[in-house]
């Protein structure tokens, strides 16, 4: 059944008419991170307390605040352009409501930020080993369209033995996995006998050692993802925000690393820093000597300026990139 949109379209103080609607997580992991990528793409906003609709002032533009969860029904129903949500939940949408030709999400770029992974989970002190130990026993999750696809898989593989008899042969019969749902505190599930095991989001796996739990297997890996309809109301603008962010988000990984070179180290030295493309090297006073400029990632820099130094390198410089357009 199609969801209608929380917001009133009629409402004269927050018009929405000719504006690309774009929806954005309104709380949870992703939302800050979201809100940085928005701010470093120069989508000027001030939401007012308690509304979840925010009018992009430099742009036309309506930011749209829903759960993140529910940011691919509203995109795959073509009721909202653009939308940041995980990879876990347009994974979970799809795996209730199939894409067609005219419905789904699209992505159209990987964010890169909050990694996580969807993980079976068991106690770390029981018995359970394998995903095939869990099939026809109690699983609690907050992704049930996932969870019964994954164990779906598994309950068809040849039948699991269930220990019932015939004779002195065991029958293998096909065990239905039972998949509950709950919306939070999922690690608690087990502790509280309410499960055998679970499928939930982990990101560091902290909570979930601390909760005596082990992974024995993944479902999803995820990151934030930029997703639109298969029919935006904006193609143009869909573009150009989609530039932008993903001009934010190289800024964010690179550097910009600039150092002198005498031209016999060049070809050493350009190994260690090839750039997204190439370095662009400039001519010094110097005929023996050049200057360099590339980008190196941000978390390599310090082993690149070790390596630069040992084949004669000078001058080394490390300037940060506001933001960029790179191919």
């Amino acid at each position: 059944m199609p969801m209608s949109p929380p917001w009133n379209q009629a409402d004269s103080s927050c018009s929405l008419e000719g504006r690309l609607l774009f929806a954005v997580p309104k709380k949870g992991r992703l939302q800050q991170a979201t809100l940085d990528l928005l701010a470093g793409s120069d989508i000027q906003f001030r939401r007012e307390t308690r509304l979840d609709i925010a009018l992009v002032k430099n742009h036309p533009i309506a930011l749209v605040f829903l759960p993140a969860a529910d940011i691919p029904t509203f995109v795959g129903e073509g009721r909202v352009d653009l939308g940041i949500t995980g990879r876990d939940q347009v994974a979970e949408h799809e795996a209730f409501v199939p894409a067609t030709k005219d419905t789904g999400v699209e992505e159209v770029l990987n964010l890169g930020f909050g990694k996580c992974r969807l993980q079976v989970q068991v106690p770390e002190k029981g018995k359970l080993e394998r995903p095939e130990d869990l099939v026809g026993k109690n699983v609690v999750t907050s992704f049930v369209g996932l969870t019964e696809k994954y164990f779906a898989r598994l309950e068809g593989l040849d039948g699991i033995e269930n220990g019932v008899t015939n004779g002195d042969a065991p029958v293998r019969n096909r065990l239905k996995t039972k998949i509950k749902f709950v919306g939070g505190s999922v690690e608690a599930a087990c502790a509280l006998g309410v499960a055998d095991g679970i499928v939930d989001l982990v990101e560091s796996g902290e909570t979930m050692q601390a909760a005596g739990l082990k992974a024995i297997d993944t479902v999803v890996e995820s990151t934030a993802t930029l997703i639109k309809s298969k029919h935006p109301s904006n193609q143009k603008l869909v573009d150009m925000i989609a530039s932008r962010i993903s001009g934010v988000i190289t800024a964010q990984k690179f550097i910009l690393c600039q150092y002198n070179i005498a031209r016999s180290g060049l070809e050493t030295a350009t190994k260690i820093t090839p750039g997204k493309r190439a370095p662009t090297i400039t001519a010094l006073e110097d005929p023996e000597w050049v200057a360099i400029s590339s980008m190196v990632l941000k978390e390599s820099i310090a082993s690149v300026m070790d390596e630069l130094t040992a084949c004669g390198a000078t001058d080394i410089l490390v300037l940060s990139i506001a933001n960029s357009r790179t191919g």
